[in-house]
């Protein structure tokens, strides 16, 4: 539990994520300091939080004069940014700016592994994004009533290879497959276009002859190392969703590494779809 009038910070990107962070740290006893962002974030954020402050992605100097303004010492990223938004809509201030000059590579996790360097420099410590929701994390096992067959076990297997190689360059943590076969890697695009661009896919190839099954089985792993302050792996109810609509029948994730977004709802999706989530071991 926090101190009487602890204080946290909570930079906020999009989707449900940073609404569950600021319910577990209000019900830890912290003060939330809202940093939002202001091309990602809902306004509703507003409601809860001891102060919101609006900011625009680049703005890293006035983020930091906000936290040290607000004497936020500790902070949590939690909530998607577009990759598109990253790395095209970005106005950086001179802060950033330099920062960026200083990459020795121009993905996500370097510009935020910086980002978390340069708010270390100044005092402010970026925590784990799930350290406040460990129990929406998936554990090992299957988590809905049907377990993957056999034939979806040998796919899983293959994609946690293919996934696995990929995840070392940084290219995706999600990829589709069927019969052993790749059919999407996750790019820029994120989880669930990639599971609909799987779909598409398999919707063309049988207009024409095709020797494929439509069964898809979606595997999204943790990266080597992963960085669990600004990179948490997170399934929500609308890649279950996704998933039906492109014929998918099985979810695969790393035990421990993933959070369930509204679980009881996302699981009531896939029992009612027939499809099988599991979580195994990294």
């Amino acid at each position: 539990m926090a101190s009487r009038n602890e204080k946290l910070g909570l930079i906020a990107g999009n989707g449900k994520f940073p609404f569950l962070v600021l319910d577990a740290a209000r019900s830890a006893g912290y003060d939330v300091v809202v940093a939002a962002i202001k091309e990602e974030t809902s306004p509703e954020i507003e409601n809860g939080a001891a102060s919101v402050h609006w900011l625009s992605l680049g703005e890293l100097s006035k983020l930091i004069e906000i936290f040290h303004r607000e004497g936020v010492h500790r902070a949590v990223m939690a909530g998607q940014v577009k990759h598109k938004q990253i790395f095209s809509a970005i106005r950086p201030d001179w802060r950033l700016a330099k920062l960026l000059l200083s990459l020795g590579k121009r993905n996500t996790d370097s510009l935020l592994g910086g980002v978390a360097n340069v708010l270390a420099d100044e005092g402010i410590t970026l925590e784990n994004s799930a350290w406040l929701l460990e129990p929406l994390l998936a554990m090992s096992g299957v988590l809905t009533r049907r377990e993957p067959n056999e034939q979806e076990r040998k796919n899983i297997a293959y994609g946690r290879v293919v996934a696995r190689h990929l995840a070392q360059h940084d290219i995706g943590q999600t990829v589709v497959i069927a019969e052993s076969a790749c059919v999407a890697v996750e790019s820029m695009e994120g989880t669930d276009a990639t599971i609909q661009r799987a779909g598409e896919i398999m919707a063309s190839l049988h207009g024409e002859a095709s020797t494929f099954s439509r069964a898809l089985i979606v595997v999204k792993i943790a990266k080597p190392n992963q960085d669990m302050r600004f990179d948490v792996p997170v399934i929500g109810v609308r890649t279950i969703e996704v998933m039906q609509a492109a014929g998918a029948t099985c979810l695969a994730l790393d035990a421990g590494k993933c959070l369930l977004l509204d679980r009881p709802h996302l699981l009531d999706k896939a029992n009612a779809a027939g499809i099988a989530i599991v979580a195994d071991e990294a």
